[in-house]
Formats: C-alpha cells, structure tokens, sequence
C-alpha cells in the first residue's frame, strides 16, 4: 500500500488513521474545508485536497492512484432531521463509492457498534442482523450506510470491510469526552439502572490497529467485524476513571431505568414541538449509552483479522486525560 484516501482526517479518528499511515511510509491524502484546520496533517506531510465528501471532483482527486480508502468522516450526534444526517452519512458514502468503484481500491468503511439493537447486550455477535429502524439520525444513517457499503462489494466488486467500533476514547477528541468530563464538573451526571452494567469502550489506537488489519488481510474483504477493548468495564469503573484522572468528583446518583425512559420522552416531545435544534438533557439515545448492557464479541476480529487490543483501558484512558490536561494547560 503505498497511497491511502483518508476521509475526517482532520478529525479525531480520521487524524490517527493519517498519523499511522505518515509512520508507516504511506502517503496519505484527505479532502478538507476550506475552512479546516490541517496544520497538524500538513506538518505530517498529508496531501489536502480542497472541498468536501459532495464534491465528486475533490473525491476523483483524492481517490486517484490509492490503493486504499478509510472512510472515518460522519455526521455525529443524537438530535436534528434524519434526512441532515443522511446527507452526509448516505450521500457522502455513495460518492466514495461510487468512485471506488471504478477503481477497486480496498475499501474500510468506520461504522459502530450503535447499529445493533438498542437493548441490553451480552456479547452480541456479527451474527446478529442490525434493526433497519432506529431512534436518532445518526444511528439511522450509519445502518443505510453500512447495507449500502456491502451492496457495493456483492454487485460492483468493490473490496469492502466493515468495522463495528463501540464508544471510542483518545487524545484529539475535542468533543464527546470534553463535554462529559464537563457534566461531571457541574455534578450533572447520573447512572441511569444500575453502575455496573457495561460499556463497549475502544481505544482509538486499538482501533487505528484493527483498521490496518483490515486494509492488509485479504480474507477479510467483504467481512463486518466488532470492536472494542475487548475488556469488561462497567459504567461506575468508566466514570470514576475519568474523574480520578481529571481531579473531578466522581458521579454517585442513580436514576431507575423507567423514570429515565419517561423523562426523555416527555423532554423530546416538548423539544420536538419547539424545534429545537439542540438536544434535550436526556435523550433515548442518551440512555442507551447510560443505561444499556453494552457486551460485544470481538472473537470473529480476533479470529480472523489477527486483531489483539495493544492498549487496556487504564493506559488508554489516562493517555487520553493526560492528553486533555495539556490541551487545557495550553488554553485551548
């Protein structure tokens, strides 16, 4: 592999991903907003295409001569239209595929574990089909995207892989872990059931690991795989981690699960009927990611990428802290 196209690069996945390639003598290319900040892939060596993932023309530059494609850019989040989401998330990926198709580059496609039902989990398997209806835009669209992916590999040839990654942790998330540790500045987070039910957490580097597996293992072209940590951390051991890392008190109040559930209906409803654009306080996806057992299998990745989690939980959390104090050190 010599030329990888790298999508979200200036994000937080999608920089790691661009980070390894530049270590492993791979020329890497991204497409990027005008208004982007790429200083840190520039100063890396990344090739910046100018656009966005709607652009056919910016995709045909980036995409022309690679041998392989990891596609980590989406619309997150868990509040706003189905169809904003779908735009970028099924749009955007038909693009890419679309021009991968004429050139057979192989092709990893970052989706996440939120695709499986949203109940409690016990090592649930690949083998267990995705719900074609879900509660939010994001979870939604990350399904269309995946069957549309798949498509692309059982009718045109394209060379696929799927990765299922759960909740995902490291230095460069400037959103999801920041604005938690913040709600737990202000004393605003709450254990929704019960403490010890489990997270499906993953390194950003063991992820980075499983995405080079797939881009390298023939066998697994045309495979969905499940990622975590591989390591059983319960919601209380997730929390209370963070808080003993950051200095921040640790959260202690429980909320019953059906008092939960109520509270976010009645707070969506009314958020809905306003047309508010951000989220509620509690969400039902909010809830899934509280109050759900979220155990799955990462035997089939294990088994048939090679894949071994490098990084535990307790070294890969406090790199990511360690990471967020200097940021914070340095005000930004």
């Amino acid at each position: 592999m010599k030329r990888c196209f790298i999508t979200g690069a200036t994000g937080f996945v999608g920089s790691h991903v661009a980070e390894a390639c530049v270590q492993k003598g791979i020329q890497a290319v991204t497409v990027a907003r005008a208004q982007s900040d790429t200083r840190l892939l520039e100063q890396w060596g990344v090739e910046i295409v100018r656009g966005d993932l709607t652009d056919p023309n910016a995709v045909a530059q980036a995409m022309a001569g690679a041998d392989a494609v990891v596609h980590c850019a989406a619309k997150v989040g868990d509040w706003g239209p189905v169809e904003e989401y779908r735009e970028v998330n099924v749009g955007g990926t038909a693009l890419l595929l679309e021009e991968a198709r004429k050139h057979k580059p192989r092709f990893v496609h970052v989706s996440s574990l939120g695709v499986y039902a949203a109940r409690d989990h016990d090592r649930t398997d690949e083998s267990e089909p995705p719900p074609d209806s879900h509660m939010d835009g994001y979870t939604q669209t990350k399904v269309e995207s995946e069957k549309l992916v798949l498509s692309y590999h059982q009718h045109q040839g394209v060379p696929v892989v799927v990765l299922r990654p759960g909740f995902i942790y490291g230095p460069r998330d400037r959103t999801v872990l920041p604005r938690l540790m913040n709600l737990m500045a202000q004393g605003q987070i709450r254990y929704i059931g019960s403490k010890t039910k489990l997270m499906n957490a993953i390194y950003v580097g063991n992820l980075v690991d499983a995405i080079f597996l797939a881009l390298e293992r023939s066998d697994a072209v045309g495979q969905v795989f499940n990622l975590t940590d591989d390591e059983d951390v319960t919601k209380e051991r997730f929390m209370e981690t963070i808080a003993d890392l950051a200095g921040l008190p640790k959260p202690t109040k429980v909320v019953p699960l059906p008092v939960a559930r109520m509270l976010a209906r009645l707070l969506e409803g009314i958020a809905r009927l306003r047309g508010a654009k951000q989220a509620p306080r509690v969400t039902q996806a909010r809830i899934k990611f509280m109050g759900l057992n979220l155990s799955f299998s990462c035997e089939k990745a294990k088994r048939d990428l090679g894949y071994q989690p490098a990084v535990r939980f307790a070294d890969g959390m406090k790199r990511t802290i360690d990471w967020w104090k200097e940021e914070q050190a340095r005000g930004r």
